[in-house]
């Protein structure tokens, strides 16, 4: 039987300390924590990184000065093997958001000396009792839209904070049912299977073998959430299939789950090619994109309930010569 618990207990024990600890400190835990050869895959502008050095200085030191007093504020934790692999890899996947005091500009967004909050996921692989590979993705255009910082020219769904699961049960910090977890992860890629095959193109008939009828879709800054079957056509996949051409899926690096949780991330997941005013941008027809998202599902009987949807639209956008910190630079500039 598939017992996962240390591997909790390292990850939960690896983010109390990071968390705690300020910018001169990572170096020292991520040594005690992590392999030598130890990557990580970040959101734009952090993208690859390896080794203590780069994590720290590049990844967390960023962080740490810019936002005081961090509180993580998780809203789904859970372990399992990585289907990818034939189940012979373990990660540990988190999601919530980082509290904070924004005291000090953060990649040219201008502090406000407020709190914040930074919507975040993280996925650690574990090796040895020692943290080999991760992930972490960074919401940072839903912070830049928080912050009323007009980046974007408009966006389809709902802008607001993405809240954890409306069962409040998204921590499985105990050992979970096996069996519900394997109902989880079938429910998952039966669902995305059925997405691919039929060329990504959304019906409310497609919705409903999978989805729950009050399903609600947390989707990324500049996109925004819905809710219903109709809200999430009208709101998302509407516009994202009639703004974007399909490319090519390059598959994930991770599909796991737990109990009624699960998900899994893609170093690209996508390429995709804009037909129109994706995001409200103009484009060059021949330009593609590589969209690198992460999905982490909730499962209510036989149906999805609840989607977190974090892509990286700072790196997309770049792959289509659009540079969103830039921007941002330059309005400050004009003001």
């Amino acid at each position: 039987m598939l017992d996962l618990q240390n591997e909790k207990k390292i990850i939960l024990e690896f983010l109390n300390e990071i968390d705690n600890s300020d910018e001169k400190k990572i170096p020292e835990i991520l040594t005690k924590y992590t392999s030598n050869n130890f990557k990580m895959r970040c959101t734009h502008p952090f993208n690859e990184l390896e080794g203590v050095d780069q994590i720290a200085n590049r990844l967390w030191l960023p962080i740490k000065k810019s936002f005081k007093k961090i509180q993580r504020r998780m809203d789904i934790f859970y372990a399992g093997t990585n289907l990818v692999d034939k189940h012979t890899s373990k990660w540990v996947v988190n999601m919530g958001h980082l509290l904070g005091i924004f005291e000090f500009p953060f990649f040219g967004i201008q502090s406000t000396n407020k709190p914040v909050m930074l919507w975040y996921c993280e996925f650690y692989k574990i090796e040895n009792n020692k943290i080999t590979e991760g992930a972490f993705f960074l919401d940072i255009l839903k912070l830049m839209q928080h912050l009323n910082l007009s980046v974007v020219p408009e966006s389809t769904g709902m802008v607001g904070f993405n809240p954890g699961p409306k069962t409040h049960n998204g921590l499985n910090f105990n050992r979970q049912n096996e069996e519900e977890g394997k109902k989880t992860l079938d429910l998952m890629m039966r669902m995305a299977n059925r997405l691919i095959g039929e060329d990504m193109k959304t019906t409310i008939s497609d919705l409903k073998k999978d989805w729950h009828e009050n399903m609600i879709w947390w989707g990324p800054g500049g996109i925004g959430a819905s809710y219903t079957y109709d809200n999430y056509i009208r709101g998302h996949a509407g516009p994202f299939e009639e703004n974007l051409e399909y490319v090519d899926f390059t598959g994930h690096i991770l599909e796991n789950a737990e109990g009624n949780f699960g998900g899994w991330f893609g170093w690209p997941n996508l390429k995709m090619k804009p037909k129109k005013n994706y995001m409200g941008f103009t484009y060059n027809s021949n330009q593609v994109g590589e969209m690198r998202v992460v999905d982490l599902y909730r499962r209510e009987g036989d149906k999805i309930a609840e989607n977190w949807v974090l892509i990286d639209h700072l790196h997309f956008l770049n792959c289509l010569g659009i540079d969103l910190l830039e921007i941002n630079r330059k309005k400050k500039e004009i003001i």
